[in-house]
């Protein structure tokens, strides 16, 4: 078998955060997004090859991480874009990774900023169960939040309809971008992009293929995150640190109060300030700061401030609100 890590988005919702670094390489604790499915997915002796979809902009860094890492299944299969615009739509870009690496096998897709609860690997074993294509579905709770995404009405545990993105959703389960192809369902990648389906999201062809053959999903509770606003990395984090704070050995704190779910990072001075829910990337300096559900990138100096849902880029300076 063999997986799909798909980390070719741009996460401009995310700006300047995410500007100069893939969303995947976010930190989730001593970890980052990705690998933590890479670590997944190397474990899972079932996949002998990991491709990591990603564009020409980010192709360096991914590089450069995992000539750094300890994984030895992932490689990377770049897609020839620079930028937003240039896409061509998940599901396009996914047809031409199968044929440009000639994959022919089983096939996991799963996006590189999902943070989920659930073992890969026993959504493996039910994708082995049904042997037929597979979604993993998660229960947003929310039908404002279900708009957003694919939304998954089933019998049982096979689908029976898929709508993505409705305008009214009907429940709450979602699909979360966990996909588990048979080596014949992917065969049917060109005939769907060549009737002029929407080559977007992956749930587009999910729509499309399980009224062609049967397809199941694979529900679970417990947590999922999307990471694809400051919102919900922040929240991602809060998730990973269960109201605790990860300080770096290197920072350097004077007269500094750390509340719940903050993550301060290497080479960080922080002076008079109070954090509560924030991420404070390396190298940066808060003095006389209250900062409140903010991120704040790598070497930046902020000085007398009060910031709630802040989202500052590296290397800012910000004294007095200037």
């Amino acid at each position: 078998m063999k997986a799909v890590v798909l980390a070719g988005g741009y996460a401009t919702r995310m700006w300047p955060i995410t500007k100069h670094r893939p969303k995947m390489f976010l930190p989730i604790g001593d970890s980052t997004v990705v690998d933590r499915i890479f670590a997944e997915l190397e474990a899972d002796e079932r996949i002998d090859a990991v491709y990591v979809s990603t564009n020409e902009r980010f192709a360096a860094e991914f590089e450069s991480h995992l000539a750094d890492s300890e994984f030895e299944k992932p490689r990377l299969s770049i897609e020839e874009t620079t930028e937003e615009d240039d896409k061509f739509g998940v599901v396009g870009a996914l047809a031409q990774l199968i044929d440009r690496e000639g994959i022919d096998d089983d096939l996991l897709v799963i996006a590189g900023d999902n943070l989920i609860s659930f073992a890969v690997s026993d959504f493996l074993d039910y994708f082995e169960r049904t042997d037929a294509p597979t979604l993993a579905a998660y229960d947003v709770g929310s039908r404002e939040k279900a708009k957003s995404y694919g939304l998954v009405e089933l019998e049982g545990e096979r689908v029976v309809d898929f709508q993505e993105k409705p305008d009214d959703p009907k429940s709450t389960l979602v699909s979360i971008a966990c996909y588990a192809f048979p080596r014949d369902a992917l065969s049917l990648l060109p005939t769907y992009l060549e009737e002029g389906n929407n080559p977007d999201e992956p749930g587009w062809f999910v729509q499309w293929l399980q009224n062609r053959e049967p397809t199941y999903a694979y529900t679970f509770e417990g947590a999922w995150f999307d990471i694809g606003t400051p919102e919900s990395y922040l929240d991602a984090v809060a998730w990973h640190l269960d109201g605790e704070s990860l300080v770096a050995e290197s920072a350097t704190l004077e007269n500094a109060t750390i509340g719940a779910n903050v993550h301060v990072m290497d080479g960080v001075t922080l002076e008079e300030t109070n954090l509560e829910h924030a991420v404070i990337f390396p190298d940066a300096t808060v003095e006389n700061g209250d900062i409140r559900r903010s991120i704040i990138d790598e070497g930046t100096r902020l000085e007398d401030l009060d910031l709630a849902g802040a989202l500052i880029g590296a290397h800012t300076t910000i004294t007095n609100g200037q």
